[in-house]
């Protein structure tokens, strides 16, 4: 149904896909790789859980519950 259809690159896609498929090779740890590491992988995490916690705290307050102990 298709045939003879040919297809027309583009090559910023092309370089695109394949900056993607070899990501672990050129990967440099740079001071913005670092930053970015450290707030998505390390403030973020530590950020949420502390406010998850806080409503769970706060939950036990108003209900009179002795406050949990989380890790």
């Amino acid at each position: 149904m298709g045939g003879g259809m040919e297809v027309n690159r583009n090559k910023f896609i092309e370089d695109w896909s394949t900056g993607r498929e070899n990501l672990e090779l050129n990967f440099r740890w740079t001071r913005r790789n670092l930053a970015l590491v450290g707030i998505f992988g390390i403030a973020v995490p530590i950020l949420v859980y502390k406010g998850i916690v806080k409503e769970f705290h706060m939950q036990d307050e108003d209900a009179g519950r002795p406050l949990r102990k989380f890790i």
